[in-house]
């Protein structure tokens, strides 16, 4: 619930308010994150939000300190881009025809968390502060993974707030088991009853999925490598999270185990909201 997840990060300091350091994905990632990014600050906690000068939604508030840095890119490109990525996602075709259309949308919205990250590792003004500022933990969405990159290098724990990461890499980093006999892919609108011949069309689609997060991810890797100045993969960014916020409602979708560390917090945006009956 809301009140649980505003309870657990205002664990940050007993006798006193914490300070946390928020490194957020824009656009609806965002959204979701505001709600308990502003509650935090409402309760004394110094939170700070770094972010690029061009967004779409993350905008000042009283609640939480705001440090841009600058990107290579204009807010129209930003826009048209993340508009030309949504269209496909409702787009209707066979599986090589979406898939096709994914790998190309997936590779340009990449190339902007890539280059918005890189310019935020070269800030040297900017990470100084951030060194020096002290936080007690990182939040982030590990969807892009710069808030990852920063949390290693100021040796912050970190919370990861998100909807998942594609190609299940979250669950290969928390070692939850996903079954490909089981757990319906996606793009193949099975259900979680399929037939043998199904259940081998789902294990094939995990190969192309494992293509695209080599390419959307392993740009990150080798930014965190360069930066930390060691060897440093995905996975080992994923797996230093202290806790995982999962905003997942299993009312809505399939079950899945969880780990300890792993907190479903589905319903957040809409929990504290009176709905007519």
């Amino acid at each position: 619930s809301p009140r649980a997840v505003v309870l657990l990060l205002s664990l940050l300091g007993l006798a006193a308010a914490g300070r946390l350091l928020v490194v957020p994905v824009d656009g609806s990632h965002w959204l979701s994150m505001r709600e308990v990014v502003d509650t935090l600050g409402q309760k004394g906690h110094e939170v700070v939000v770094v972010a690029p000068e061009v967004t779409m939604r993350i905008k000042p508030s009283k609640n939480f300190v705001v440090k841009r840095y600058s990107v290579p890119y204009t807010e129209k490109e930003l826009k048209e881009e993340f508009q030309a990525f949504f269209h496909f996602s409702f787009e209707q075709g066979s599986f090589l025809e979406r898939f096709v259309k994914a790998y190309k949308g997936i590779n340009r919205i990449t190339n902007f968390g890539v280059a918005s990250c890189e310019h935020l590792l070269q800030n040297k003004e900017l990470i100084r502060y951030l060194e020096e500022s002290k936080f007690d933990a990182l939040l982030t969405d590990p969807v892009v993974l710069c808030g990852a990159i920063l949390a290693q290098h100021l040796s912050l724990p970190s919370v990861y707030f998100l909807r998942g990461v594609p190609c299940g890499l979250d669950f290969e980093a928390t070692q939850c088991p996903n079954p490909p006999s089981y757990v319906p892919r996606g793009f193949t609108d099975f259900t979680d009853h399929m037939t043998f011949l199904q259940r081998v069309k789902n294990l094939l689609h995990d190969i192309p999925d494992l293509f695209i997060c080599d390419f959307a991810f392993e740009p990150f890797s080798k930014l965190a490598s360069e930066f930390l100045q060691q060897d440093v993969t995905v996975q080992d960014l994923l797996r230093q999270a202290s806790v995982w916020l999962l905003r997942s409602e299993f009312v809505l979708e399939y079950p899945r185990p969880l780990m300890p560390n792993i907190i479903p917090i589905g319903g957040l945006n809409c929990a504290h909201k009176e709905l007519p009956q």
